[in-house]
């Protein structure tokens, strides 16, 4: 009926996969590894309910009332002294903005940088989600190899020399899908071959505080380095992502740009959440919080491993999380995630095809992806269990 109102855009723009896995796993016998979903016994609830009560007392109307765009100024100077602490960034609440999750962050890096046909290089696999906003822009996608250690450097040094991207979206540290962190050495090879192009770097970074191991956290790509550089975080991983609040991170100019295309979008985020967020940061040890939650997903993600190594085919790869929220599974060649999909969902467990996190989704691949964080030791077992008898149908 409104075929012809509907924008080419939005009809070219497809849905969100895992958003209509989603659908299928509401049902309580379906074992889901299918979505990103923090476990909820990670969020400090009680902790928070202190808070909602201290800001109700302490601010009274204005957590309920409009407010500025920008973001809560105790909240950006909390971003800001976290960040100065952790990696000696020379910068100034004038350089933050909050928005409504990092999935904002993409669209409004989106309406500010992208026109039709702007190339923009992305890894491969890369974040569907950041394929499905910057689709919407007529944003044309460049894939670069994802290797072990991080990007496939003389891919990169191809892709740069061939197509000269406007833009770069890369996830270092625990990357959606695949859960690989670059490397040092990666990361400093990257840097090598992109300093001198005119080219912005996003560095999306939701999973970076969720390292299982004692080793040193590894800079960003070109860290205090240059002014092209644009930083994407979140609180949804390490306090709750029900509050939808992420956060930008970039160069003066590039935040007032984005703080003009937010004001078209939403006037600003929810103001009581980030209220919330801001007393709850500045009255806890975040950071003892955040062991816990490394401490508990470090277990379910062994667990897993454990179960793969035990009831998959030998033949069958996978990735070894060190942290973050995800495993990436590599089926023999020429077999399809798509089809083992439809044979898991007949035995009540799901997960994530590797179709959608490619550029090309209609081509049929043999990879998929696995989330461990929201469900117990037990549970995980039973699924990959499940999903072992599946394989053996496809």
């Amino acid at each position: 009926m409104f075929e012809n109102y509907f924008s080419k855009r939005i009809k070219a723009t497809p849905s969100s996969f895992i958003r209509e896995i989603l659908k299928v796993t509401q049902k309580p016998e379906i074992i889901s590894f299918a979505g990103g979903l923090p476990n909820p016994i990670s969020f400090p609830q009680e902790e928070l309910k202190i808070s909602m009560n201290r800001i109700a007392d302490e601010f009274g109307a204005k957590i309920y009332q409009y407010s500025t765009t920008l973001g809560l100024d105790s909240l950006r100077e909390y971003i800001v002294e976290r960040y100065k602490k952790i990696w000696n960034m020379d910068i100034t609440i004038d350089n933050v903005i909050i928005t409504t999750g990092s999935q904002q962050a993409l669209d409004l890096i989106g309406k500010v940088f992208i026109n039709e046909g702007d190339k923009v290089m992305v890894e491969s696999p890369s974040y569907l989600g950041l394929l499905q906003a910057f689709h919407l822009y007529d944003a044309n996608f460049i894939q670069t190899k994802l290797n072990d250690d991080g990007l496939d450097i003389e891919e990169l040094k191809k892709t740069i020399k061939n197509h000269k991207p406007k833009l770069a979206y890369l996830i270092p540290n625990f990357q959606n899908p695949t859960g690989l962190t670059y490397t040092l050495e990666n990361r400093k090879k990257v840097f090598e071959v992109i300093k001198d192009e005119n080219m912005i770097l996003i560095q999306d970074d939701p999973y970076g505080e969720l390292r299982f191991t004692d080793d040193d956290r590894i800079p960003y790509i070109g860290l205090n380095q240059t002014e092209k550089n644009i930083y994407l975080g979140s609180f949804s991983k390490i306090v709750t992502p029900g509050m939808r609040l992420g956060y930008v991170i970039a160069n003066k100019e590039i935040i007032k740009m984005l703080e003009t295309a937010k004001q078209a979008s939403d006037l600003h985020s929810n103001i009581f959440g980030q209220y919330l967020i801001s007393d709850y940061l500045y009255n806890n040890d975040l950071d003892k919080h955040i062991e816990k939650i490394k401490k508990l997903y470090k277990t379910q993600a062994n667990a897993m491993v454990e179960a793969m190594k035990k009831y998959f085919p030998k033949n069958i790869k996978f990735t070894v999380p060190k942290g973050g929220m995800f495993t990436w599974v590599t089926l023999e060649e020429g077999k399809s995630s798509a089809k083992l999909f439809d044979k898991a969902i007949r035995k009540n467990v799901a997960f994530v095809p590797g179709n959608p996190f490619y550029v090309d989704t209609a081509k049929d691949v043999n990879t998929l992806r696995l989330n461990y964080t929201n469900a117990n030791e037990k549970t995980i077992t039973e699924g990959i269990k499940r999903l072992s008898e599946a394989l053996l149908e496809i």
